[in-house]
């Protein structure tokens, strides 16, 4: 039923034609079906850095100009969004890395095979203990109090929702050689480089979203 209440709210700001662009994903489901609801105007905005330290939160905000009932939809009850240039932005509202929050807004991402891969902050000692020096703060429970004092609010990694489960794990070395081993020069290329953050991950799962 809140699929219902979601998708009609998204018909009533739909324009249906050939040139538009901008697409919203209501569900996981919706995503990787490629079934998304058109809409004629989408803002994405990049979130400034005191902004995050803030609040918290992922890079991105999402809106529909002045219409704040789209808007809250946007906020609170879309999965993703695609702009006319084909960029998707998955919605880390909801979403859960061991219990601990992203926190609101949108984070850039791509579709791969039956996951979704999105550039987020480093979350818990586990991630946060690859990325940070000793001086640094990890982060785990509010994440906007322990992204003021700390350096990984301008850090950024790479995680995996599994379409299937549900379930994300973070993308480290092995899972980016697991999924490059059929791509030998970008595997390659990406050793060359060596690093798990998401300024050296996220350009090669571009690559293998794009792949055909």
């Amino acid at each position: 039923m809140k699929k219902i209440g979601v998708i009609g709210l998204l018909w009533g700001f739909c324009v249906i034609s050939s040139w538009a662009q901008n697409l919203v994903y209501p569900t996981l489901k919706d995503l990787l079906a490629q079934k998304g609801d058109t809409v004629e105007k989408l803002r994405i905005e990049k979130r400034s850095r005191n902004q995050i330290v803030l609040s918290g939160g992922a890079d991105y905000r999402v809106t529909v100009g002045d219409n704040d009932a789209m808007c809250r939809v946007l906020k609170k009850r879309c999965f993703a969004v695609s702009n006319e240039k084909g960029d998707l932005f998955i919605n880390c509202r909801k979403l859960r890395y061991r219990k601990m929050r992203f926190g609101n807004w949108y984070a850039p991402a791509v579709v791969v095979g039956k996951s979704v891969f999105f550039s987020a902050v480093p979350l818990g000692s586990v991630v946060g203990g690859k990325f940070i020096g000793d001086d640094d703060v990890k982060l785990g429970g509010k994440v906007g109090d322990a992204l003021a004092t700390s350096s990984l609010v301008s850090k950024r990694v790479c995680y995996e929702l599994n379409g299937e489960t549900g379930k994300i794990e973070f993308v480290d070395r092995n899972r980016m050689l697991q999924l490059l081993e059929p791509h030998p020069e970008w595997k390659e290329s990406y050793l060359k480089e060596g690093g798990q953050e998401a300024r050296h991950t996220f350009k090669y799962l571009l690559k293998l979203s794009r792949y055909k």
